[in-house]
């Protein structure tokens, strides 16, 4: 794409319309009076009510961390969109904001779409986001008319802002109605911006944009477009340095791919949020070295935000509940964050995602298991009644002969459970949600490398929480995030062996600690 020159920002002091927050705080406090609370996550990020997306403007800031998020106030499915914002003075124990956005100005009146949040040189914060609206003004069916838009805080505390109205407006004859999701971040002396798009052909892309005040941007490039022409939208972008084990720096794209298709174990997802790893000079394009790979394997992961401090790029996701049956609908709220994750570079040059040595804080107590032996076909009651806990066990796959041998969570009186289990004859560690009574089933496979399978060692970090499951694998070399919907009735773990015995060489239970957010 060439020639696209943007028009000049007008800027101006808008502050947010009181009366539209005002009713959106009154539209999430009446479900969450309402609310249900067998599935609502106690220590995952969730709304007090109302259908949440993309985490938004991740950063922390004077002191405190901030996580905004996709909010819909009225209803427990994707509609009209704010910004809904919890903070925290140690990613432990967290407290509801107010609603930071609503849909206020005529480019955003649609929805107020994703962004993020970069603290200037001056150390102030901007926040960047999408203003959304519907190109024939009623609805999707005439496509989308989207522009990124400028935003600054009226306090340190960042409960509430002025909005500056739209610094990029839309070339909608280059531009198939997708252009959201800015991610912003300084090289050098230059603040650079890119965003998804599809393009004229509709094929999934990533423009680059610069400016040296970081109110005017001028159009670069296309920073990247991905190779399969299935794919027409590169949604929530993401871009950030990372240095391999020899001090390298290297560069990190993500996005969440639209219109990927199944293939194998890969893609299995409606759409499916993935990186990979390249080099990138500032003005040039973004060179892949890797091929496109998942960031969870779970099936209920989308649209990941990371953000940098003090060296540390954290990232979180949100548990994307895209397929129906959707039970949580039905008791007035939907959909929540992933935990907060650290992401790396391994010797072997791949990403892993592991939780922040933070979360370590929200155990409450242990029980030690030690070492367990499961002869074959054998079962072991781990806890009676597990409502929010995290397992750390590691399996002796040398000493094991089992075919499948794993973790049966939210075990129910009425035979449901979600297993979480490594699965020997394919060689992947398994969350299968075949025997649920509630929500969608079938099954997500993670994979293992030679050299782990080599090991005879296979360490799983399992973190349950009231309708979910998160399982890091080695150390986060994989994870799988899945909503599991637990029937009524106590909530058992059990370890157990199919067609085989199970080594397992420790495990330890740690119950965990309410966020605060219930």
């Amino acid at each position: 794409m060439t020639g696209f020159t943007p028009d000049a920002p007008v800027l101006h002091e808008i502050k947010n319309h009181s009366e539209a927050l005002a009713q959106a705080e009154a539209g999430v406090a009446a479900m969450a009076a309402e609310r249900n609370n067998r599935w609502y996550p106690k220590f995952h990020i969730a709304s007090n009510g109302g259908w949440i997306n993309d985490p938004n403007g991740l950063c922390f800031y004077k002191g405190r961390w901030h996580v905004f998020y996709q909010l819909h106030p009225y209803g427990t499915q994707w509609g009209p969109m704010h910004w809904g914002h919890v903070s925290s003075t140690d990613m432990l124990n967290w407290k509801r904001e107010p609603i930071m956005f609503a849909p206020t100005l005529e480019e955003e009146k649609d929805g107020v779409f994703s962004g993020s949040a970069v603290i200037g040189d001056d150390g102030e914060l901007k926040f960047y986001y999408t203003g959304h609206r519907w190109a024939n003004g009623q609805d999707n069916t005439g496509g989308d008319w989207q522009v990124q838009m400028l935003a600054e805080p009226d306090n340190d505390e960042l409960t509430s802002a002025t909005k500056r109205g739209m610094i990029i407006d839309c070339p909608t004859d280059k531009v198939d109605h997708h252009y959201r999701d800015p991610k912003v971040w300084k090289t050098g002396d230059t603040w650079y911006m890119t965003f998804g798009v599809s393009s004229e052909d509709k094929r999934g892309q990533m423009w680059l944009f610069s400016s040296k005040d970081m109110v005017r941007w001028e159009y670069e490039r296309v920073l990247f477009q991905h190779p399969d022409p299935d794919v027409f939208m590169l949604e929530c972008p993401d871009f950030f340095p990372i240095k391999d084990k020899d001090g390298n720096e290297k560069w990190a794209i993500g996005f969440s791919a639209m219109g990927s298709k199944p293939s194998g174990f890969m893609n299995r997802n409606v759409n499916n949020a993935g990186y990979m790893i390249g080099t990138w000079e500032p003005g040039g394009e973004f060179k892949p070295e890797t091929e496109f790979r998942l960031w969870d394997c779970g099936h209920n992961y989308y649209a990941p935000q990371s953000f940098n401090v003090d060296g540390r790029q954290i990232v979180y996701g949100w548990m994307s509940p895209f397929v129906q049956p959707i039970p949580m609908e039905d008791d007035g709220w939907c959909g929540q964050l992933t935990l907060p994750r650290e992401i790396t570079l391994d010797d072997d040059g791949d990403v892993v995602t592991a939780p922040v040595a933070e979360m370590e804080g929200l155990r409450e107590d242990t029980l030690d298991h030690g070492s367990i032996t499961l002869d074959m076909d054998g079962e072991q009651v781990i806890a009676d009644d597990a409502e929010a806990v995290e397992i750390e066990m590691t399996i002796d796959l040398a000493a094991s002969t089992a075919d499948r041998a794993g973790l049966k969570i939210h075990a129910t009186e009425d035979g449901a459970y979600t297993y979480v289990a490594y699965d020997d004859q394919i060689g992947r560690v398994v969350v299968d949600r075949q025997a649920m009574a509630n929500g969608d089933h079938g099954y997500r496979a993670a994979p293992l490398t030679d050299a782990e399978l080599a090991s005879g060692k296979l360490d799983l970090r399992v973190f349950v929480d009231r309708g979910s499951v998160e399982v890091y694998v080695n150390g986060g070399h994989q994870v799988l995030s899945s909503y599991s919907y637990a029937s009524e009735g106590p909530r058992a773990i059990k370890l157990v062996a199919e067609f085989g015995n199970l080594k397992v060489e420790s495990l330890k239970l740690h119950h965990m600690k309410s966020i605060g957010l219930e």
